[in-house]
């Protein structure tokens, strides 16, 4: 029998919805959007059903969203943050409660369906089967809201007939049972029950009561409009946090994840904290080329405000720039937070002086393994460092904070002594690092990293072993059975590293001495060490191996590498004009390291750009004709290779010589310059290779490479979109060779949103930047810093990569010095990735010896390298689950950023 029901004549929940789900046994139901719908659908008359409800809802999600539970479960979590649930519905907990109960007892079922599957799903259905058992089905209008069904105008028409229940039956199940239909994740569920429970902290003085992390982070951005944090993310804040809250020592540690494990945001939300905590500054020391980004994630990632010294005045995270009275002006930061960079110490400004005056709460270095020592051997490892600017600074200004974090893939780059520098930069005034100025930690690095590193053993027969035991001592937390009983023995506080001597003594024919002296025997120098203790580290590996019991499915998708270019067969012949070209570079590069003894790169400037295009050393080998010192200063060296070199006072006054050599260069040049080998394999890659279906980042180190580049293609591929992404003002789109700039923000939406197939970037873009709607990569040129290899590897592959799979080709020309050094280094690459996480920054040395033809330096360099891991890190294995998603209470968000723009007292 066909009814039909108009809410203009009575509410359709009082004529039909209760009067039908009344013990009824099920309901199958098509509904509108998820976000709105199982918001309202726990009314009275689901009490009331004997049985379970399921519902089908839109959603905005893509198809690519849901290829993955991981994916899936992201996307869901996504949306349903962006509809800020908890500003909407924070006045209705009753009805959240109830909700929350209906779902975690699964008698609702939700399942969501992208809009792109089957476009909105405006048919409006469902099946209930009543509590007799018969069927009934209906359609109309109404959603599952409370609108709906209560106040809005809608038409039901309601059909119990087998044919009628049959067919909305099949409607629904084709959709539940699709592919793309995805259920809710549990963190949707689970912050359902959060909101209604929901209260705020209005003052930072009554969150300071507590100082629960979670209050002031689960509703910042990171969370709600980003897919919020790992395990391993929010155990090294929590431990950084409760650290700093002690009252004498804080927080010192070496944060060494790899790249593409988020280390700025566990680093800004540690700081963060320890801001909101006291009432000291808070400073952050990066590279030069990531100040303004550092600026701007922690400002849209963490709803945290803050200023960064340009070298001459503060501007803060709104682009105001603040007066400046010269140097002194460095110590009134209009923000709790200052970012300043590294290049600032390098240079020895006389600004770091007022640095040094200060005292903070929290010193932050990001890519700390540049602050190193000058005498670096093994065999001085024993020496007091000779510390270059960086290092010096950061021993100094470690004695003026309570917290200081290190970030570095690195800590250990060539020379595993490099690990007891960063150690030793943390210990300064500080004996839970390194203990006393007296322990052996201290006073015999070489001998500690032997047996850390398993080289050696230490027996309790051993004289000293007392005192690599006693200073410093563990704490409680690592052993509560041992070090916490002796600990207590020894009367000992949370805030005591060293136990003396007499305290030792004192246990002698009591249980205890034996339990002392089991520690050596139970691993002490694998399991407890300073190196364990304070250096924070976590791999890819971990996390692609690690199942998230959510989705059954590993925490980080694993993303497997396609390489190309490695072989002798895929490097680049050289074309006979080239060679020429090449032979002439090389030839200035001998004359130039005749007559000057130093310099490094600078000697061989025009061999790397070159070798990366024809138009970037022909432009290099003009300027050098023109004005030596023009050629050394160029902007587009987008690192600080150049930081500690004085580019001018070595190099100058080219001689008759060389300057023939650089004629002939660029004559060479000039006659083929339509003929460069490396573009006219991108375009093949690119058209005939599929690398343009998948989308693909070209990488250059200089930005004349990249535009040349970027604009040949624009030209050939004709409509073609070409981004390009550079530091300074100098990204933009091209299209038919012309040119419009675009701030790099816009870039990067593109690409987010798939309206840009190709990018082509300076390494300006391989840090720190989210690629991951590109399949391909193309490395024109082959940094001499490695390191750059592996930050740009990973714009790519990381979490939200729609690919399995991953392509890269590595561009270089077959006798060149990129080859020559490719060639060394290729034998121990894969095993000096396994050590580190990633390739050395200080291997850059060897790729100058090749250059210089010094073949035995460089392999006597690569030998030095360990061929194990130093030390096996605590951090591989489980952490523990750090429950922030759960938190009722938060800090008032307007407090909060009210707090953070207080500037430095």
């Amino acid at each position: 029998m066909i009814r039909r029901y108009s809410s203009r004549i009575k509410r359709l929940d009082e004529s039909f919805l209760n009067k039908k789900l009344k013990e009824a046994r099920h309901y199958d139901r098509i509904a509108g959007y998820f976000s709105s719908s199982i918001l309202e659908v726990a009314g009275e008359a689901i009490d009331e059903m004997q049985g379970n409800i399921r519902i089908i809802c839109n959603s905005d999600l893509n198809v690519e969203d849901v290829r993955t539970a991981n994916a899936a479960v992201n996307a869901i979590r996504k949306e349903w943050c962006s509809n800020h649930p908890e500003e909407r519905y924070t006045n209705m907990p009753k009805r959240l409660r109830k909700l929350y109960d209906l779902l975690k007892t699964e008698k609702l079922q939700v399942r969501v369906l992208p809009n792109s599957v089957f476009g909105l799903i405006h048919g409006k259905a469902g099946v209930i089967t009543l509590a007799n058992g018969a069927k009934t089905s209906f359609m109309g209008s109404v959603n599952e809201t409370y609108s709906a069904w209560k106040l809005n105008y809608e038409l039901l028409w309601e059909d119990n007939s087998e044919e009628a229940v049959q067919w909305v039956q099949e409607e629904f199940d084709y959709f539940w049972n699709s592919p793309h239909a995805v259920p809710l994740s549990e963190f949707v569920v689970e912050d359902i029950k959060r909101i209604s429970e929901r209260s705020v902290i209005h003052s930072v003085e009554e969150w300071k009561e507590t100082a629960d992390p979670a209050s002031t982070i689960v509703e910042a951005p990171v969370y709600r409009q980003e897919y919020g944090l790992w395990e391993h993310q929010k155990y090294f804040v929590d431990r950084a946090f409760n650290d700093h809250k002690k009252k004498l020592f804080g927080a010192r540690y070496i944060l060494a994840d790899m790249v593409g494990l988020g280390k700025t945001v566990q680093l800004a939300l540690s700081g963060q904290l320890m801001a909101l905590y006291g009432e000291k500054p808070v400073l952050v020391i990066v590279p030069k080329t990531l100040l303004w980004q550092w600026q701007e994630e922690i400002n849209q990632l963490l709803d945290m405000p803050s200023a960064v010294w340009n070298g001459k005045e503060w501007i803060d995270e709104n682009g105001i720039r603040y007066p400046s009275k010269g140097d002194i002006s460095i110590k009134d930061c209009p923000r709790r937070v200052g970012i300043i960079s590294q290049g600032l110490i390098t240079a020895n400004s006389s600004t770091v002086q007022h640095l040094l005056n200060m005292e903070y709460e929290c010193v932050i270095v990001d890519e700390a393994h540049r602050a190193r020592r000058k005498n670096l051997s093994p065999e001085k490892a024993d020496e007091k460092p000779n510390p270059n600017n960086l290092m010096k600074f950061l021993l100094d200004i470690s004695r003026k904070t309570k917290s200081m974090l290190l970030a570095t893939a690195t800590p250990v780059q060539l020379y595993p002594v490099e690990a007891w520098d960063l150690l030793y930069i943390l210990s300064q005034s500080n004996d839970a690092v390194l203990g006393s100025r007296f322990s052996m930690w201290r006073t015999h690095a070489s001998k500690g990293l032997d047996y850390v590193m398993q080289k050696d053993e230490l027996s309790r027969l051993d004289r000293d072993v007392v005192d690599w035991i006693r200073n410093p001592f563990p704490p409680a937390d690592e052993d509560e059975t041992t070090f916490g009983r002796l600990r207590r023995r020894f009367d000992m506080t949370e805030h005591d590293f060293v136990v003396p001597y007499e305290k030792i003594e004192g246990i002698k024919g009591t249980p205890d001495e034996r339990r002392y002296g089991r520690i050596i025997d139970s691993g002490f120098m694998i399991n407890h060490n300073p190196y364990i203790r304070k250096i924070v580290r976590r791999t890819r590996d971990f996390l692609e191996n690690t199942v998230n019991p959510e989705t059954g499915e590993p925490f980080l998708k694993e993303v497997k590498v396609k390489l190309l270019g490695e072989t002798d067969v895929d490097a680049i012949i050289l074309p006979p004009y080239l060679q020429e070209a090449y032979q002439q570079a090389e030839k200035f590069s001998e004359l130039l390291q005749k007559r000057v003894k130093g310099g490094g790169f600078l000697k061989t400037l025009l061999l790397r750009r070159v070798g990366s295009t024809m138009v970037a050393g022909k432009n290099t080998a003009e300027k050098m004709l023109a004005n030596w010192g023009a050629s050394t200063e160029e902007a587009d060296y987008e690192n600080e290779e150049f930081d500690d070199v004085d580019t001018n006072s070595e190099i100058k006054n080219i001689t008759e010589e060389e300057r023939q050599c650089l004629f002939r260069f660029v004559s060479t040049l000039e006659a083929n310059k339509d003929k460069d080998p490396k573009y006219q394999l991108v375009m093949d890659l690119l058209l005939t290779k599929g690398w343009l279906e998948r989308g693909c980042i070209i990488f250059s180190q200089y930005f004349d490479s990249a535009y040349w580049i970027a604009e040949s293609l624009s030209n050939e591929i004709n409509g073609e979109k070409i981004g390009i992404y550079a530091g300074g003002e100098k990204s933009g789109l091209l299209i038919n060779g012309i040119f419009e700039r675009k701030p790099k923000e816009e870039i990067k939406a593109m690409v987010k949103r798939r309206e840009l197939r190709i990018l082509v970037g300076t390494d300006a873009a391989s840090e720190g930047l989210n690629l991951q709607a590109l399949g391909s990569l193309i490395n024109l040129d082959l940094p001499w810093n490695p390191t750059r290899l592996e930050q740009r590897k990973g714009r790519i592959q990381r979490i939200g990569q729609v690919f399995d799979e991953v392509w890269i080709y590595n561009m270089r020309y077959k006798g060149s010095v990129e080859d020559r050094v490719h060639s060394i280094l290729s034998v121990r690459l894969e095993s000096i990735h396994g050590l580190f996480g990633q390739i050395p920054d200080v291997l850059q040395d060897v790729w100058v010896d090749v250059a210089l033809n010094d073949i035995y330096e460089a392999q006597k360099k690569i030998d030095a390298v360990p061929t194990r891991h130093p030390f096996e890190l605590r951090y591989h294995v489980d952490v523990g689950r750090v429950n922030w998603e759960n938190c009722v209470k938060v800090l008032d968000t307007l407090e909060k950023r009210k707090h953070l723009m207080t500037g430095w007292k």
